[in-house]
């Protein structure tokens, strides 16, 4: 079946952009995962609307992802198709105030631009890890802002490869959650409205938002960024430490001693070893608090449930 599907995909899409048994944590940053069958950087739209129509058409399962920041790939990889979004879709235009920038462009990087052109009200997210399609997909947010602020609007496709133009109310954005993981939309680029502010005033603020993460998260450990998130009238990383889980270890992964919202790669750690940790975090916190944590990073491949 895969050979069958190899002969069509290379059909669909440059054999250069396609990779076999790609291993999984060198995209992740978490640096862990096994191989996944196909690996596919589409270049436009149209590539793109290309092979998720094959992989609709031949029922081959299939997964965007951009920055790989928040991802657990399962040990024994994932049988279907990867489809990176990243340099080729990380183009950024600005029209007065508002920016509209394509998914696979880094967050920083968004930032930036929008310091450059003296605009304020992204300085949030210009330290999280991730790309602007898995930002507006789970509504990410840091220090008090979330994308939801910013947005007006987006173009997303279906899994039909229909591209839809979606306003702010119809993206639906909550707490770490969207339209786009409902319906399995993949986002192609989207507006962010700011406003104008002094640059030196806004790379301040970014610079001190930056080294306030520095001082409180183990940026220099592998991790997939908050691992939990945040239960209604609590704080994850308090109901973790006072559980006495604080640098728990399970295999190479362990609850971070700098930070207990954060499991690590501490040491060469596996999928399993992960999971492990997060199961047992939450079973504790659960006993002891009688609060059911619910993990943010997302899990992909065989194997990966939460309760076996």
């Amino acid at each position: 079946m895969e050979d069958l599907f190899y002969r069509k995909l290379i059909l669909t899409a440059p054999k250069e952009h396609i990779r076999l048994d790609e291993p999984m944590e060198y995209h992740t940053s978490l640096h862990i995962g096994g191989k996944a069958d196909f690996y596919i950087t589409p270049t436009d739209v149209e590539e793109l609307k290309a092979v998720v129509c094959l992989c609709k058409n031949e029922n081959m399962p299939y997964y965007i992802m951009g920055n790989g920041s928040n991802l657990l790939v399962s040990d024994l990889g994932y049988r279907g198709v990867i489809l990176q979004l990243g340099d080729e879709f990380s183009r950024a235009w600005v029209n007065e105030e508002t920016i509209t920038a394509q998914a696979g462009i880094l967050l920083a990087r968004l930032a930036n631009v929008a310091a450059d052109q003296s605009l304020t009200g992204f300085e949030f997210a210009s330290g999280i890890p991730g790309t602007l399609g898995g930002a507006v997909t789970m509504n990410a947010g840091a220090y008090d802002g979330e994308m939801k602020q910013c947005l007006t609007g987006a173009r997303v496709m279906d899994e039909e490869g229909n591209v839809k133009e979606l306003t702010l109310d119809e993206l639906e954005l909550g707490y770490r959650t969207s339209i786009l993981q409902k319906e399995n939309y993949i986002l192609l680029e989207a507006d962010i409205r700011l406003s104008r502010g002094e640059e030196q005033l806004i790379r301040q603020k970014m610079n001190e938002l930056n080294a306030q993460r520095r001082e409180k998260q183990p940026l220099d450990k592998y991790s997939a960024g908050s691992t939990f998130k945040r239960p209604v009238g609590y704080f994850a990383g308090k109901l973790i430490n006072d559980a006495g889980l604080r640098g728990y270890q399970v295999g190479g992964a362990a609850v971070s001693e700098k930070h207990c919202g954060f499991v690590i790669n501490k040491d060469n750690a596996t999928a399993e070893d992960f999971l492990s940790v997060i199961r047992d975090v939450i079973r504790i916190v659960d006993e002891k608090f009688g609060v059911q944590l619910e993990p943010e990073v997302k899990f992909l491949g065989e194997a990966m449930k939460l309760y076996p």
